[in-house]
């Protein structure tokens, strides 16, 4: 007897075939396990489901082979083969495996990597998954000077980790939701409780929950689902992989948002000024950051309003150019068969085309693209006669401008607002500079984000927290004042 039950377990393997429901249709566990009938009529056209049974049990074992940890499932086969139907209760009842009561649950659970382990009343989790995936990794995307090189990778729990040993602290609280109707996807809500605004908590908890899309991929594209004004061009969640970030976010009273397979984490609610943050500021002395981030506000206003002054005054306004300036702008300007507003979008968008292809192009690749495809175009571009030198300046200036912006997000919102502008200053001058500015104001001020002003403290205006937005105040000044 014991030699053919060894010689049985020996020829156990590790299946890769599909469910075929006519081996165990009839057998006791599909008669008596209801959840077991459902998960069938689900997955029978999944071929790269595997199953492994064992009938003296009464158990069945269903898992992607792909997905699993195979040292993990080999070690609970040697486990369960020396077990009887006596001993299986007990055995299960260990605390690393998890009773599971519904279809979801047991979808979400085998989908993850887990296996699924079905008797014949119950069904249990079987912690098969594999490992992290990607390593942990300096950003690719937010270029760190003085911070942590650490950044958020596709697995959540890894990203969970990463936060929890920054923010050391039981009042960091955790609330866990699903979103997809077809695909569903784990998010995490992160408050410490005390600083984030219980309302703010509940808003965006039923935002997430009021979601009615099939799939959602990406945390970038789950803020498009919940702010609150889609049709801007302006970002209204912060969205960065430094997990050091969204620390400090909590830390400032803002609930944060991680996605299971997304190395991307959100924030609400944040305003304009925010963007134009970097943890690298944190770790300067107060005036050195105050001095960079007024630095930022010039550069938005030079990639915002540079190229389209130009087109302004060379179109309606020569009496703004210098005097020694006018004949070289003229001889410049000669040659140029195109009126300023025309010449000015071609080299732009000219530029916008460079810029994609070095950011599509492997690195090495790109970098190269970029510098000696802006250096040979142009240099052609003008002698051909199609722009002018001055032009040339300007559009570069512009360019480098907008690479001061921190968040990548903004920045490129700020260039697409740059060509509404260069097109209004070529039929109305300056008057539609003004015009264009006073637009600009009035759509950022009416922007929210989770129902707070997307221009505060400006607007409204608090003039004491102009110290910690606009500028950096020193942090012993901000220590004594509690």
């Amino acid at each position: 007897m014991r030699k053919d039950r060894n010689r049985f377990f020996k020829d156990i393997k590790l299946q890769k075939e599909p469910i075929r429901e006519s081996v165990s249709t009839e057998d006791t566990i599909l008669a008596r396990n209801p959840i077991l009938q459902q998960f069938i009529n689900n997955f029978s056209n999944h071929s790269d489901l595997s199953v492994t049974e064992f009938p003296h049990l009464t158990v069945k074992i269903y898992y992607f082979s792909y997905l699993i940890n195979k040292d993990h499932y080999e070690q609970f086969l040697s486990n369960i083969r020396t077990i009887t139907l006596d001993e299986l209760p007990p055995f299960l009842n260990h605390s690393e495996f998890k009773r599971l009561s519904n279809f979801d649950s047991i979808e979400e659970a085998i989908l993850s990597g887990s296996g699924i382990l079905f008797t014949e009343k119950r069904a249990y989790e079987l912690p098969f998954k594999e490992g992290s995936g990607r390593s942990i990794a300096p950003s690719e995307t937010e270029t760190v000077i003085l911070g942590a090189h650490d950044s958020f990778v596709e697995s959540i729990d890894v990203n969970l980790s990463l936060i929890r040993k920054r923010v050391l602290s039981s009042q960091l609280k955790t609330i866990k939701l699903h979103v997809g109707n077809k695909a569903k996807r784990t998010v995490y809500l992160l408050y410490i409780e005390g600083e984030a605004s219980e309302k703010d908590i509940e808003e965006i908890k039923k935002r997430i929950l009021s979601i009615k899309n099939d799939a959602i991929v990406d945390t970038n594209m789950l803020v498009q689902f919940i702010d609150e004004h889609p049709n801007s061009p302006f970002p209204q969640f912060y969205t960065t992989e430094r997990p050091d970030v969204i620390a400090y976010k909590l830390f400032d009273g803002k609930v944060a948002g991680l996605m299971d397979n997304s190395p991307f984490a959100f924030c609400t609610p944040v305003s304009f000024f925010d963007f134009m943050e970097s943890m690298d500021d944190f770790g300067q002395r107060w005036i050195v950051s105050t001095f960079i981030k007024v630095t930022r506000y010039i550069a938005i206003l030079v990639t915002l309003l540079f190229t389209a002054l130009y087109v302004a005054v060379t179109t309606y306004h020569y009496e703004m150019i210098p005097q020694a300036l006018l004949p070289t702008l003229l001889v410049s300007r000669s040659k140029v068969p195109f009126p300023p507003v025309i010449e000015a979008l071609f080299l732009e968008f000219l530029l916008e085309l460079l810029r994609e292809a070095g950011a599509r192009l492997p690195t090495k690749v790109g970098q190269t693209i970029g510098i000696v495809g802006g250096i040979v175009i142009g240099q052609a571009a003008v002698q051909a006669g199609i722009t002018s030198n001055i032009l040339i300046i300007v559009v570069a200036a512009s360019a480098i401008a907008s690479f001061v912006v921190p968040n990548y997000l903004l920045s490129t919102s700020i260039r697409i607002v740059r060509f509404g502008f260069i097109i209004i200053s070529g039929f109305w001058g300056n008057l539609g500079i003004i015009f264009g500015m006073g637009i600009l104001i009035i759509h950022l001020s009416s922007l929210t984000n989770l129902n707070s002003p997307y221009l505060l403290p400006i607007s409204p205006m608090f003039p004491k927290f102009f110290k910690y937005s606009l500028i950096r105040g020193s942090f012993k000044k901000k220590a004594e004042r509690g």
